[in-house]
C-alpha cells in the first residue's frame, strides 16, 4: 500500500506530458516504420511540388527558345529541351506515384500495428488492475476506450499524420525556394502564414476541451448502452422500455450537442483562412504580373511563382480538417494512455509455486482491510485453516465472508497484516501460481459464450473430452448436459443465459473440479439454486473435498453442517467457531440461525 502514493504521483506526471509526446513514446518500438513512412511522405511531397517547376521551365523554353535556362545544360534546340522536360515529367510523376503508394502502405501498416499493440497493451494492463478499479468504472466506458478511441487513433495515423508532414514540408520548401528566387514577391506570399498559424493554434487550443467533452459523452453513452443491454430482462419485467428509451435519448442528445459545439467551431476555421490565402494569391498575381510585364522577372519565373503560391497556400485550407482530426485523436490517445498508465496496486510476487507441492494450509494473520471510501471491515482478523480441512463460513450479509476470498485471491490489497499459504506470505508468490492453486465457485456464475465443454475446460484448453465428462459426472451435471440439444457441444449463450441457474452452478462446479486445485472455495454456491441442485452439489462435495482444503461460504447452514469446522462471522469478526453439533449446543447466534432456517422450536432443535 505504501507504493500507491508514488505510483499515483508518477501517473500524474505522465499525464502532464503533451498528448503527441505520450503517443510517440508509446510507439517507440515502431521507430523504423515511423521513419520510413515519414521519409516516403516527404519524398512524395517533394516530387508533388516539382510540376510547377516543370511548367515554369516549359514556358521559359517557349519564350526564350535557344537562350532558355535548359540550354545551359547542353540542350540547344527547342525539341531537345521539350524532350528533356517530357522525360523529367515522366520520372517526376512516376516517383510521386511510387512514394504515394509506399507511404500509403507504411502509414496504414503503422496504424494497424499501433491499433493492435495499444489494444493488447491496454487490455493486458486492464486485467492486472485490482477489482476496486472495475467497481469505480463502467464496462461501457472501458469498451469505448478499447474500441472507439483506439480506432480513432488508427484513422489519424492512416491520414492525419501524413497530411501534417506534407503540409510542413510544403511550407518549408516552397517558402525557402521563393525567398531565394524572388524575395520581393515572396514577401506577399508569406504575409498570411503567421495569421494562419496563429488562427490554427488558437482554434486548436479552443477545440481541445470540446473534443475531450465529446469523448467523455461518448464514453457515458457507451456505458449506459452496455448497462441496458446487460439488464434487458429487468427492463422488460418492469415495463420501463419507454423510460429507458428517454434516458438513452438524453445521453445521445448530450453527445450530439457536444459534437455540434465542436463542429461549429472547427467548421468556421476554413472560411476564415481562405480570405488570408486570397490576399496573398492576389498579391502574387498582380505584383508578380507587373514585374514580369516590366521585365524585372522572367515570364517562366512568374508562372512558377503563381503555381507554387497556390501549392503553398491552398493546402493550408485543409489545416482546419487536419487539426480537427488531430484533436479528436489526441483526446482519444489521452484516454487510452491514461488507462495504460493507471497504477497497479497489486504487486507481483517473485516466488514460484508448484501445484503438486501445495498442501493448502492457510493463515490470516492480523489482517486489516477496508474497501475504498468505506469504514473498516476486517480489523486484526486472524484465522488458521489446516491443510485438507473443510471450513464452513457463515454470517449475515456484509460480515466479511466473501471479502476473505477476495483477499486470498489478491483481488484487493491488504491494509495491513498477512495471509500465508503453507507458511509463505501470498504477496511473495507469483500471482498466476497463487490463483492457479485456488478453484472458486461463486454465487454469480459467469459462463463465456461458447459450448458447454469449452466452459468446463476454461483455463485448461488441452484437456480431452473424457476428462471433461468425468468432471461433469462428479459435479452431477452430466445427466442434464447429455439431455441438451447438442450435449457438450451446446452453445450456452452470452453469460450462459440459455441455461438455468442450477445448470450454470453445476457447470461452474465441474469447471472448478477440472482445475484440480489444492484449494476449493464455494462462495454462496447454493444461495440461488433449488433444493434439488443443492442436494446435487452436496453429493458432489463428498467426493471433491477429499485431500483438498475447502472453504464453504454459505447462507444456508445445511450446506456447511458437515464441515470440519464452522466459523460464524459478524462485522468482520469471528464470534463463534466449532463443529455443527458443538455450535448447536452453545445456544448462540449459529443456533438461532439454524432454528430460523429449519423452522424448529428449541426442544426440537436439541433433539437433533
Amino acid at each position: 500500500m505504501e507504493l500507491l502514493p508514488k505510483a499515483m504521483a508518477s501517473f500524474r506526471m505522465r499525464r502532464t506530458a503533451s498528448s503527441l509526446q505520450r503517443l510517440f513514446s508509446s510507439l517507440s518500438s515502431q521507430r523504423r516504420l515511423i521513419l520510413a513512412a515519414t521519409s516516403c511522405s516527404i519524398l512524395n511531397k517533394l516530387f508533388d511540388l516539382a510540376p510547377p517547376v516543370l511548367i515554369g521551365l516549359a514556358i521559359d523554353v517557349v519564350v526564350h527558345e535557344q537562350t532558355s535556362w535548359l540550354s545551359r545544360l547542353g540542350f540547344s534546340t527547342v525539341p531537345s529541351q521539350l524532350g528533356l522536360l517530357a522525360v523529367l515529367s515522366f520520372l517526376v510523376w512516376s516517383a510521386e506515384s511510387f512514394f504515394e503508394y509506399l507511404y500509403g502502405v507504411l502509414w496504414r501498416n503503422l496504424a494497424q500495428i499501433t491499433q493492435h499493440n495499444l489494444r493488447l497493451k491496454a487490455y493486458g494492463h486492464l486485467q492486472n488492475l485490482e477489482m476496486a478499479f472495475f467497481e469505480a468504472d463502467s464496462s461501457g466506458r472501458l469498451m469505448a476506450v478499447l474500441n472507439d478511441d483506439i480506432n480513432q487513433l488508427e484513422r489519424f495515423l492512416d491520414h492525419g499524420a501524413n497530411q501534417i508532414l506534407q503540409l510542413i514540408t510544403t511550407v518549408l520548401l516552397v517558402s525557402g525556394v521563393m525567398a531565394i528566387v524572388a524575395p520581393g514577391v515572396a514577401l506577399f506570399a508569406f504575409l498570411p502564414i503567421p495569421v494562419i498559424l496563429w488562427g490554427s493554434i488558437n482554434f486548436q487550443r479552443r477545440l481541445a476541451p470540446r473534443y475531450r467533452e465529446v469523448r467523455e459523452k461518448a464514453g457515458e453513452l457507451a456505458a449506459h448502452l452496455s448497462n441496458n443491454l446487460g439488464g434487458m430482462f429487468t427492463i422488460k419485467s418492469f415495463a420501463t422500455e419507454a423510460w429507458e428509451l428517454e434516458q438513452m435519448r438524453l445521453r445521445s442528445e448530450a453527445y450530439r450537442y457536444s459534437n455540434k459545439q465542436a463542429i461549429k467551431l472547427s467548421a468556421a476555421f476554413i472560411p476564415l483562412i481562405r480570405f488570408a490565402i486570397l490576399f496573398a494569391f492576389l498579391a502574387i498575381l498582380v505584383i508578380g504580373g507587373l514585374q514580369a510585364w516590366k521585365g524585372q522577372i522572367a515570364v517562366g519565373l512568374y508562372s512558377f511563382l503563381v503555381f507554387i503560391t497556390q501549392r503553398l497556400l491552398w493546402p493550408l485550407t485543409t489545416l482546419g480538417h487536419t487539426l480537427d482530426e488531430y484533436q479528436r485523436s489526441m483526446a482519444s490517445a489521452n484516454r487510452v494512455l491514461d488507462l495504460i498508465d493507471t497504477p497497479i496496486t497489486i504487486s507481483e510476487g517473485s516466488m514460484p509455486l508448484r501445484l503438486d507441492q501445495v498442501r493448502g494450509s492457510l493463515r490470516f494473520d492480523n489482517v486489516d482491510f477496508h474497501y475504498q471510501d468505506r469504514a473498516p471491515l476486517l480489523n486484526n482478523f486472524s484465522l488458521d485453516i489446516p491443510a485438507g480441512c473443510t471450513i464452513g463460513i457463515v454470517g449475515a450479509t456484509g460480515s466479511g465472508k466473501s471479502t476473505l476470498v477476495k483477499l486470498l485471491l489478491r483481488l484487493y490489497p491488504l491494509s495491513s497484516g498477512r495471509i500465508l499459504l503453507d507458511g509463505q506470505p501470498i504477496d511473495m508468490l507469483r500471482l498466476r501460481d497463487l490463483r492457479r492453486s485456488i478453484a472458486l465457485v461463486s454465487q454469480e456464475v459467469y459462463l463465456f459464450h461458447g459450448t458447454v465443454a469449452e466452459n468446463i475446460a476454461y483455463g485448461s484448453p488441452e484437456i480431452n473430452h473424457d476428462t471433461i465428462n468425468k468432471a461433469a459426472v462428479l459435479a452431477e451435471a452430466a445427466e442434464f448436459i447429455k439431455a441438451l440439444p447438442h450435449g457438450f457441444e451446446t452453445l450456452v449463450g452470452e453469460r450462459g443465459q440459455r441455461l438455468s441457474g442450477g445448470q450454470r452452478q453445476r457447470i461452474a462446479l465441474a469447471r472448478a473440479i477440472l482445475k484440480q486445485a489444492p484449494i476449493l472455495i464455494l462462495d454462496e454456491a447454493t444461495a440461488a439454486v433449488d433444493n434439488e441442485t443443492e442436494a446435487a452439489i452436496q453429493r458432489s462435495l463428498l467426493h471433491i473435498t477429499k485431500n483438498r482444503t475447502t472453504l464453504v461460504i454459505a447462507h444456508r447452514l445445511s450446506t456447511v453442517r458437515h464441515a470440519d469446522q464452522i466459523i460464524v462471522m459478524d462485522k468482520g469478526r469471528i464470534i463463534e467457531k466449532g463443529s455443527h453439533s458443538f455450535l448447536l449446543n452453545q445456544s448462540g447466534i449459529y443456533t438461532d440461525l439454524w432454528r430460523v432456517q429449519a423452522g424448529l422450536r428449541t426442544d426440537e432443535l436439541l433433539s437433533i
